[in-house]
Order: structure tokens, then sequence, then C-alpha cells
């Protein structure tokens, strides 16, 4: 397996503290913009399972083929797994995989969730193109690698698969109908300069969400990808407090 390979592949390590963490990364990226993360909590003797969405990983036109039912259930199965295995797991997400988190706890009892900018909604003119445009076209320009730090990469696709985004508006309308039934305790993340996720996002779930346990914490010197970004310390950091103190 060459480097690129091995950095887009599911990653898991079995630790020893008997504390499960899931790590689900966003719409077209790939476990490389969670791996330095989940290789953190690793080290700290924590059970991780970091898998590959379907149709990531490859390319936009495999994608294309895959739905929102079958990422949702790739992240519930890693979920189901670290259950079996742990007496607790915790859930962290970056971007859509903040969608697919909000729907698991909101159908399981994770013991706490960490979202960083995440995604709920799509607005405006991009909302209204996406079903008109997935018609006639394969793909749009991407929205991938919005990143500050010099030379980091999630590896992402260069193009943005407009069937696959065309599921993402149905996940996003199915998570909005459910999210005050979340009741986890809610670390929730975000950047003042984010060029895909606007903060209305996190201002919409922070008010939304049903959890009575939330702290909000801005991140000043990354973009989308704040996890491998100039704040990749702060969030492990903060992350790791969170899951101490809940544990």
């Amino acid at each position: 397996m060459d480097a690129v390979s091995n950095q887009v592949a599911a990653w898991s390590s079995d630790g020893q503290n008997g504390i499960g963490i899931l790590f689900v990364h966003g719409f077209t990226g790939s476990p490389a913009s969670m791996r330095p993360w989940a290789e953190f909590f690793a080290t700290h003797g924590y059970t991780i399972r970091l898998p590959l969405l379907p149709g990531h990983g490859t390319s936009p036109g495999e994608m294309n083929k895959s739905t929102w039912e079958q990422w949702y259930s790739t992240a519930e199965d890693a979920y189901l797994d670290l259950v079996g295995k742990c007496s607790k797991v915790f859930i962290f997400a970056l971007s859509m995989g903040g969608a697919l988190t909000l729907r698991l706890a909101s159908l399981h009892q994770p013991s706490g969730i960490v979202l960083v900018n995440p995604l709920i909604h799509i607005t405006g003119a991009r909302r209204a193109l996406i079903p008109l445009a997935s018609r006639v076209l394969a793909t749009m320009p991407s929205v991938g690698g919005d990143i500050k730090k010099l030379g980091a990469s999630e590896y992402a696709y260069d193009r943005t698969p407009l069937k696959a985004a065309r599921s993402l508006l149905k996940l996003l309308a199915d998570v909005q109908a459910r999210v005050r039934n979340v009741s986890a305790p809610l670390l929730l993340l975000h950047s003042v300069e984010d060029h895909v996720v606007p903060a209305s996002n996190s201002e919409w779930i922070f008010r939304n969400v049903g959890s009575t346990s939330k702290q909000e914490i801005v991140l000043h010197d990354s973009y989308h990808v704040a996890t491998i970004d100039n704040d990749a310390k702060l969030i492990f950091d903060e992350s790791l407090n969170f899951v101490e103190r809940l544990s």
C-alpha cells in the first residue's frame, strides 16, 4: 500500500482503558482528515474505529453510486462494534460526519459527541442547484481541501459528485428533524473562517440540539478541515479533557 492509499484507508486500534471512540470523516473526504486525531487517542489507550465511508477514497464516479444510508450504516456498524467491546463510547466527527453523528446519537446513547465544523444545512443558490445539476452533470467543482496550514491534505476529491450530494441533502433533512432527540453531552468546535460550511451550521446545532450539557469552542487559526490544520492540538487537547471529564 502506498502512502496515499494508507492515509485514505480505514484505521483502527484496540486500547486498554475500556473506552471507545468512533471517528467519522466528511463528505468527499477520507480518514486522512481524522487520522492524527485518532492516533493521538490511541496513544492514550483508547479503542479506535475510523471507517472509510462507502464511495470515499476511490473516485467521484464511485461515490455517485453510494447513498447516505450506506454512509450511515458503515458508521453505525463501527459504533456497535465499539459498544460490544467498550464500557463507554464517544463519537468524534468532522463536517458531514457531524450529521451522521447526530443521527447516531439520536438513536443510540453515546457517552458524548465532539463535532468539528459540522454540517447540518446547505442554503441559498447551492441548495437549489444540486438537485437540478445532478440531472445533467456527474460532478461540479470540489469543496474539499479547505486548510490554512501549508502542506496539509485530507486527500479529498477534486470534484464533487452530484448524485451523492443530492443524497446528502436527504440526510441533512432527516437529521434536522431528529436533532432534538440527541441528549449526549456535546463539545462543538468551529472555525471563524470556514469556506465550506458557514457558521450558521454550528449555531443551528448548538441552539437546537437536545443535549443539556454542551460546550462551544471557537477556532481562530484554521479553515474547514481544522482537525489537520493549525488548531489541531487545541482540538486534540480539548476533546481529551472532554472525554476524561465524562469518564
